[in-house]
């Protein structure tokens, strides 16, 4: 199956970088390399772009679109990134990019087992190695199970999904994306299953879970906030509302100054701001975007800038 992915509020995106033609660039969810062409189309030879992916399958595809540029590709989380760039002697960046969640070519390839709609093989992981939903399903306990449904995937149904699950795994395994599918239908109201697929939440939380998504978000926001050059900027694209909190939250603290009490005359504290938004609220898909592409819908848009 071809790599493809259309990439999500490209020309916001590399606006929001204001990429100098000499300048470092991290694009640390690279996918098929559509944001990723369009900063190196900026970059002259004294520009660096550096290119992380965990999934293997996707870097291949950058390589291949972005032949003619020079960028480096790192097969790695870019959770991990700081200790990717001190390997390749890199201590700066004048922008770093995030593009969360899946991929419409990790989505419709159903032998990933991300998607609820197709029979495949439980998997879910992105690096396609190390813990997968296969494990977590038939591995976790009923308590840890809901605790994750109703964290990740703010599934208000967690107890009678997680009960389900173990009851089914009693009898036999669950080893396909529809066995796990027909489970979650059978555990929530019919009124639930009559309105809405009521897989997506649970399909959510277990991603999350397989892939650490919420940790290595954390990390790297903070690791590529240190990262940055004054003037530097961190572009992230969130895709649901766990996400977006932790850089909303993150962003927000980076631009806090003094946090002495109101009643204090003078500051004591001494702490002044790192960082300005350069957007005041979240930018989201024009009316012409989500026509051409609806997996847009959700997605939200904040930039930062490094004092």
């Amino acid at each position: 199956m071809e790599f493809s992915h259309r990439s999500v509020l490209l020309a916001e995106c590399i606006e929001g970088l204001n990429v100098k033609p000499n300048g470092t660039y991290i694009d640390c969810t690279t996918g098929g390399g559509g944001h990723s062409l369009e900063i190196a189309k900026r970059l002259d030879k004294g520009g660096r772009l550096i290119c992380f992916d965990r999934d293997s399958e996707a870097i291949e595809a950058a390589k291949k679109r972005l032949e003619g540029y020079s960028p480096i590709f790192v097969t790695r989380n870019f959770a991990q990134m700081s200790e990717a760039l001190s390997q390749l002697d890199i201590n700066k960046a004048d922008g770093i990019l995030m593009d969360l969640g899946v991929s419409s070519y990790q989505l419709d390839n159903r032998e990933r087992g991300f998607s609820y709609h197709d029979d495949a093989p439980l998997d879910m992981r992105m690096s396609q190695s190390g813990l997968s939903a296969r494990d977590v399903v038939n591995g976790y306990g009923e308590e840890r199970l809901r605790d994750i449904l109703f964290l990740y995937g703010e599934e208000k149904f967690a107890p009678s999904i997680a009960r389900g699950i173990v009851r089914a795994r009693e009898i036999a395994p669950i080893e396909t994306t529809s066995q796990l599918a027909e489970i979650i239908r059978t555990n929530v109201p019919a009124k639930v299953r009559n309105e809405k697929n009521p897989c997506r939440k649970t399909f959510q939380a277990i991603r999350i879970e397989v892939n650490s998504e919420l940790d290595s978000l954390k990390k790297g926001i903070e690791d590529g906030f240190e990262l940055l050059s004054h003037g530097g900027r961190m572009v992230i694209i969130t895709f649901h509302s766990l996400e977006d909190r932790i850089v909303k939250n993150s962003f927000r603290d980076y631009c806090t100054g003094c946090t002495c009490p109101p009643e204090f005359p003078v500051c004591v504290c001494g702490k002044k701001p790192r960082a300005v938004l350069v957007n005041k609220k979240p930018i989201e898909a024009s009316p012409e975007e989500l026509a051409e592409n609806p997996r847009s819908r959700s997605a939200k848009l904040r930039i930062l800038e490094k004092l």
